[in-house]
């Protein structure tokens, strides 16, 4: 068995003619003749010692050893170009976007952006927000910061950086704040709870945590995405279930009440980099993160009015 590599040039005309099953498209897509793309198959086809591809009408299609050769080559190349825009990433000043939840970003990561970039002056970021499902995997992203749970995934770097807490907020505004406040949790079951749809869980995972009886409980008013819903809360417009680390500012500056504290959830906040990108700048990044959130998840006891 050798281990010689054939003709990259060869390869690369296969691979394209493979994709496209067609050799005249694949020597459009390649800016050569038909002509050249047929000899480069019939080098490769000659130093392999089999048939790639066989006559089907006016056309090719592939023989099993050219599907065979197909999905590697395909592998290949498409690791090579990840590969090559991963280290052109490396050149100084290249942007590292950082996807991360709409609400996280608005509520904790903009009032902390002066002070990133001064402490990490070398870190070129970019934000991209959304309220939807986030892919780390997606193309262009360096780093994604998000909620889950593990068990995490093999082709992901995760750098752990937060258990979440989530609990009751609601606005001194409230026109129910008055009979809340001293009073147990159990208090709840009698109110509208403001919710958001896209994780409709949220109030049972924090009843369960909390000691009472989820049933119990009654929802109001629901909204697409988690920042509407805090801003439905601060517009005092009922008690909504909120993450910690989302209202911590407004419950500091008396601008949301949280008398029953937090409680903890399976999730965690983290950062998730590609495995097998370069992690410098995200181990930067992770660092200044776990330094800025050490504040957050103070003790509290759910159930009972602080």
């Amino acid at each position: 068995m050798t281990s010689r590599l054939p003709s990259l040039n060869a390869l690369k005309a296969f691979e394209a003619a493979a994709s496209l099953e067609s050799v005249s498209q694949a020597a459009d897509r390649l800016n050569v003749t038909h002509g050249a793309v047929s000899r480069q198959i019939r080098t490769l086809e000659d130093e392999l010692g089999v048939r790639l591809f066989e006559k089907a009408g006016r056309g090719v299609r592939l023989t099993p050893a050219g599907k065979r050769l197909r999905d590697g080559s395909r592998d290949a190349f498409e690791l090579l170009r990840a590969t090559c825009a991963e280290i052109a990433e490396l050149r100084v000043g290249a942007p590292f976007l950082l996807a991360c939840p709409g609400s996280l970003l608005a509520r904790w990561f903009i009032p902390r952006l002066d002070r990133l970039n001064a402490e990490l002056p070398g870190l070129n970021l970019h934000l991209s927000a959304s309220e939807g499902e986030l892919d780390p995997r997606r193309s262009g992203v360096s780093a994604t910061l998000l909620f889950a749970a593990p068990p995490w995934p093999a082709d992901m770097h995760l750098y752990p950086l937060l258990g979440e807490r989530i609990g009751p907020v609601f606005s001194p505004g409230y026109a129910g704040a008055a009979a809340l406040q001293g009073k147990p949790s159990a208090v709840l079951a009698g109110e509208p709870l403001l919710h958001t749809l896209s994780r409709p869980q949220a109030w049972t995972d924090w009843a369960r945590a909390a000691g009472l009886d989820a049933a119990s409980l009654q929802t109001g008013q629901g909204f697409e995405h988690l920042y509407y819903l805090l801003e439905a809360a601060l517009a005092g417009l009922g008690v909504a279930i909120a993450p910690e680390l989302l209202v911590a500012d407004d419950v500091a500056s008396g601008r949301l009440l949280a008398p029953w504290g937090f409680v903890e959830t399976a999730n965690q906040l983290a950062l998730w980099v590609p495995a097998r990108q370069p992690q410098r700048q995200a181990e930067a990044l992770a660092d200044w993160l776990k330094t800025n959130l050490v504040s957050i998840n103070s003790p509290a006891k759910p159930g009972s009015a602080e």
